[in-house]
């Protein structure tokens, strides 16, 4: 069979309601399978005011709010209910690919294996991490034991970075796990998108050496680590400036604790690519993440990145050539040193900066998304195959 005998449902707990870097890569993945001729169909929350138009067909499924403080933008699935299994029904999927470990996508695999469906499982987030930044650090065990009996239920996962992928194995949740990196908009970022007026609009001097955070303003970004590692900077006396992008529950949490840093706002398109680019170092503590697009396209836009050596920008980051990785310990105060002397000397050595920038901006551009999205395409197929080979 080829691409264009598929027909995949697409179960995520989050598609376009919000804007984060799973479900744009998830929007991209189906209009690569469309235009290659599959049909997609996507089960999803659906709200009045989405971020961003969703690609392909989009079904609503069941939902209520998140039942985490500050967390209310955000939707939980909790089953498929009867419309929505008419809808599968009609639509006769040969492959389910389930993208959030959420109720309704557990319902979807136990409708899959009830008819005999291949199942195909993203992994997008380190979930098992987040308890520990709302003070419930010992739900985690409980959660990868949920997390293991779930994804092992699948035919196969695919993850996007090999970093994750060790980790996933590490911890049994699967032997089949395929790698489904990311891409970048090279249209959107590069270091040509610098623009010393956008700079100087916001405050920033051009000698300034502006520190970057961008991403959703949660704690499970590791505020807390990047603040603090900022207070260790300003002890340290070395010359810096703070920039923010992005927007986010947490953000009054983070402008008190980053006093003098510049906040510019949620910001998509040429827009975002012309305020990262004007930075000057990218910093990224959190340990959340399975890839790091945000990194990625710090890296395409010239800056040179001081990361958390966790999965995701461990696959990314060449440590001493387009940046520094730092392995993380836990303790906020061990880790805001470590991140403080690491991103030190990019704070006076323009030489430095240029250097490690232009050879990450070199590296991103091996991130195609054609190339990235036909794996994906291929790993469908082939469990449909082996299911049809099973069931003769």
């Amino acid at each position: 069979m080829g691409v264009s005998d598929l027909r995949i449902a697409l179960f995520s707990g989050n598609y376009n309601y919000t804007r984060d870097g799973a479900n744009q890569a998830l929007n991209r993945l189906v209009g690569s399978m469309l235009s290659r001729g599959a049909k997609v169909r996507v089960y999803s929350p659906k709200v009045a005011r989405p971020a961003f138009p969703p690609t392909g067909d989009l079904v609503d499924v069941p939902n209520v709010p998140m039942p985490v403080k500050g967390r209310s933008e955000y939707r939980m699935p909790t089953h498929l209910g009867a419309r929505v299994k008419r809808d599968l029904a009609e639509f006769a999927p040969n492959v389910v690919h389930l993208a959030s470990p959420d109720p309704s996508a557990h319902a979807a695999l136990r409708w899959a294996r009830g008819l005999g469906l291949p199942v195909l499982a993203s992994v997008h987030t380190r979930f098992e991490t987040y308890p520990r930044y709302y003070n419930m650090a010992f739900l985690e065990p409980l959660i990868v034991m949920g997390l293991r009996r779930f994804y092992n239920r699948c035919d196969a996962l695919v993850a996007p970075s090999q970093s994750m992928i060790d980790e996933l194995r590490a911890m049994g949740m699967h032997s089949d796990i395929g790698l489904w990196s990311r891409g970048v908009d090279r249209t959107i970022f590069s270091s040509a998108r610098r623009d010393p007026e956008w700079r100087r609009g916001f405050g920033l001097a051009d000698d300034d050496v502006a520190i970057v955070f961008l991403g959703r303003l949660v704690m499970e970004k590791g505020l807390d680590v990047f603040a603090e590692t900022i207070a260790r900077l300003r002890a340290r006396g070395a010359p810096h400036k703070v920039l923010v992008i992005g927007d986010g529950p947490a953000r009054e949490w983070f402008e008190t604790n980053l006093p003098g840093g510049v906040f510019a706002g949620f910001r998509t398109g040429e827009s975002l690519g012309q305020a990262l680019a004007s930075g000057d170092v990218f910093f990224n503590p959190s340990i959340t993440e399975t890839f790091g697009n945000v990194t990625l396209e710090a890296m395409a836009s010239g800056l040179p990145v001081v990361a958390a050596g966790a999965t995701g920008s461990a696959s990314l980051v060449a440590d001493g050539v387009t940046g520094r990785l730092v392995a993380p310990t836990g303790s906020i105060k061990t880790d805001a040193d470590a991140f403080a002397e690491a991103l030190t000397p990019y704070c006076t050595d323009r030489a430095l900066r240029a250097a490690h920038g232009a050879a990450g901006e070199a590296r991103a551009g091996e991130y195609s998304w054609e190339a990235i999205n036909a794996v994906v395409a291929d790993i469908y197929v082939r469990l449909v195959e082996q299911r049809r080979a099973r069931a003769a």
